[in-house]
């Protein structure tokens, strides 16, 4: 009797085990708890913006892979316990359920943050905002903003009631949320001219742009033969750098967009360890979140390990030496298969930049008559290969289906098996394919 086949995984987006630096971490550590000068704030309650050292190496590699026209500030970034942790503590401080109009997503997202909106007060208030090959659909978003804010002047409570007035904190009438680069599910990039766009519109609408940038540092050139000539550099301003210089710089103290970073993609994600960056009161606002006021920073022993890291530039080599090359491998893997075993079957792949690519994942479309849930089921109980369906990426609640429907669309994340299980997977999903197109 034949063993039944070993499931090959493309749904789950972690990080592969074997590209964790655990001997690094374990000298890190070591270096920390033999040190009492270093343990003893490690063990103890951290200052609310987070460990001081970690925050200046943060500076000067932000610095260094984004170039803005002026050096970022160790006073920009406060360090979190990572992007989802940080994002609920944005908005924490940052809205008001009973005056922030709606959270904008750009959609297809990611489907966990909706769960964080809702808990922050707003479900039923979230709207997608479609971004596809041919970019972000700016034109919709300002109707839509126009529209909630006639709506809003026709209540009655048109101020917050919930939270006090708070001198570190201000209450945004939107919030707009985004992944603008290797987005997950559809690993696009946000064009730098709808970033801009996106900018203009925050502030025209006093809206907060919450942005995770947590793919950017893994970036390749789509042609393995072809590698870019930067690689160590980015491509493209983020959106909080555009909201930094664009028309001499914010309206107001506060900004208009802040940074999600995060340590998960490139050291693991149980570090529970990521920055926030924006401008110097917006940051400091973050630190005073009221679990931050109480508990020090979320993640200060952890912090002060990965601070470890920077001084002999370990991890700037980690990333350029192991996991660009390492997940660029997987990526290319993955592609070959897919032009193998699915473009034949008329699965398509979205138009991205011909000069950069990155991230964790490729969103592939199936054919006009398949549906991404049905396959996925086939895909698992007969061919034993997980993968999921787009509808998981649909913005929860938002009543506009035309919007918001990616029954065609499927993600395929190549950062957790390993190459030759890769390859596998797709050709076990193009047998899924084929079953259902008979």
């Amino acid at each position: 009797m034949m063993d039944s086949p070993e499931e090959v995984n493309l749904f789950r987006g972690w990080p592969n085990p074997a590209l964790l630096p655990v001997s690094a971490l374990a000298e890190a550590s070591a270096t920390v708890m033999s040190s009492p000068s270093i343990r003893v704030p490690a063990l103890m309650y951290g200052p609310d913006e987070g460990y001081q050292p970690l925050r200046e190496h943060l500076a000067r590699w932000l610095t260094a892979f984004y170039q803005p026209c002026d050096p970022v500030s160790s006073e920009r970034i406060c360090i979190t316990g990572g992007a989802s942790q940080n994002l609920a503590c944005i908005l924490q401080v940052f809205t008001d359920p009973s005056y922030t109009r709606n959270v904008w997503m750009v959609a297809p997202t990611y489907f966990l943050a909706c769960r964080i909106m809702h808990d922050a007060g707003f479900a039923g208030r979230l709207r997608a905002v479609p971004h596809n090959e041919c970019g972000l659909n700016l034109t919709f978003l300002r109707q839509e903003l126009v529209k909630a804010e006639e709506k809003a002047r026709g209540a009655q409570n048109l101020e917050p009631i919930y939270k006090p007035p708070r001198p570190w904190a201000k209450v945004y009438k939107h919030v707009i949320y985004a992944t603008p680069t290797f987005s997950n599910p559809t690993t696009l990039t946000m064009s730098l001219s709808d970033r801009e766009g996106l900018v203009h519109l925050a502030r025209e609408f006093d809206a907060l742009v919450i942005t995770d940038d947590v793919y950017d540092f893994l970036q390749w050139s789509p042609d393995p033969e072809k590698p870019l000539a930067q690689p160590d550099k980015a491509q493209i301003p983020r959106v909080v750098d555009v909201d930094r210089y664009l028309d001499g710089g914010p309206q107001d103290e506060w900004g208009n967009v802040v940074s999600n970073g995060s340590f998960s993609k490139l050291i693991g994600p149980g570090a529970r360890t990521g920055w926030a960056e924006g401008t110097e009161k917006f940051t400091y606002g973050l630190s005073q979140t009221g679990s931050s006021r109480s508990g020090g920073a979320p993640s200060q022993f952890a912090a002060a390990i990965i601070a470890q890291l920077f001084p002999t530039d370990f991890i700037q080599r980690y990333v350029d030496q192991v996991l660009r090359p390492k997940y660029a491998q997987r990526y290319y893997r993955l592609m070959s298969a897919v032009r193998e075993h699915l473009l034949p079957l008329g699965v398509t792949l979205p138009a991205t930049s011909p000069q950069v690519v990155g991230g964790y994942f490729v969103w592939i479309q199936l054919p006009p008559s398949l549906h991404a849930d049905d396959l996925a089921t086939i895909a698992l109980q007969e061919h034993k290969v997980n993968v999921i369906a787009g509808n998981r990426f649909r913005v929860e609640g938002d009543p506009d289906t035309s919007k918001n429907d990616f029954d065609r669309g499927i993600r395929l994340c190549f950062a957790w098996e390993e190459e030759e299980k890769l390859a596998e997977g797709v050709r076990r999903l193009g047998c899924a394919i084929r079953s259902a197109l008979k």
